[in-house]
């Protein structure tokens, strides 16, 4: 595997200077350290918009911040494209149509050559529309051409000490909606209020799909025998309906990251 490493320091030494789309995420903070040991000219980017929690956006600042590479957090507005608003099955291309727009932009006005991102080898079998807009606007994706798995990344993070290396995965917030699901930006704070505060009572991996005014919540599969305890139940059901849902009901398949896919 630490052939796979140095392949990706090639690939980014040759590269010389990139603008990166970080998430925050286990690819993206895996990523951005190999940039900082490149030693390459670098800025990170986060996007934020109403599709992302605000907790992750304060988590890309702070670990953009520990591993030492300059930082910026830009704006993004995809909903205001009726394109992503209607939900269709290409959702993640406009999304991300915008945010590699708006990246290469930056590239070209401050001298960077490349824009890169943090997909790894196992994105390309799955759906992806994203893929597609990053193949559109010519973003490489190191990851993917140093031929790095999931699980090598979490392994090599790891052994960097990146605090990433077990944290689960966090895809935007619109990922919540069956496709054919209108996004409007109450049901993403009600997604989000939600899915914080299922945290704040020490459920770890989770997911609260949204079916419009029905919450479906999805746990790890050993976390929910901890609903057979009825005050935290009843907590729950209270919260939620504070928050706006009518209906609160529980996966017992439990939580599956793409189950929507």
């Amino acid at each position: 595997m630490n052939d796979k490493l140095e392949k990706l320091l090639s690939v980014l030494k040759e590269m010389q200077s990139v603008v990166l789309a970080f998430s925050g995420g286990v690819d993206s903070t895996f990523l951005l350290k190999a940039v900082k040991e490149s030693g390459i000219h670098a800025l990170a980017v986060t996007a934020y918009s109403e599709t992302m929690p605000e907790s992750e956006l304060r988590f890309a600042e702070d670990m953009a911040k520990l591993i030492g590479i300059k930082h910026r957090i830009i704006k993004t507005d995809e909903m205001s494209n009726p394109d992503f608003v209607s939900n269709h099955r290409d959702r993640c291309f406009y999304c991300k149509d915008e945010l590699f727009s708006k990246l290469l932009d930056t590239a070209r006005a401050e001298g960077y050559r490349y824009v890169i991102d943090g997909s790894n080898s196992d994105d390309l079998s799955d759906w992806r529309p994203g893929r597609q807009a990053a193949v559109k606007h010519g973003v490489r994706s190191p990851l993917v051409e140093a031929c790095l798995s999931k699980d090598e990344i979490r392994e090599l993070s790891k052994a960097m000490g990146l605090s990433t290396w077990s944290k689960p995965a966090s895809p935007c917030l619109s990922s919540r909606f069956p496709y054919g699901v209108a996004i409007t930006k109450d049901a993403l704070k009600r997604v989000e209020m939600s899915e914080e505060f299922l945290k704040s009572l020490g459920f770890t991996e989770l997911r609260v799909r949204s079916h419009n005014d029905m919450a479906r919540i999805e746990l790890k599969a050993d976390e929910i025998d901890m609903l057979f305890n009825k005050e935290l139940r009843d907590s729950i059901v209270d919260e939620f309906k504070k928050i706006g849902f009518k209906y609160i009901a529980i996966d017992l398949e439990g939580f599956r990251s793409g189950k929507l896919n």
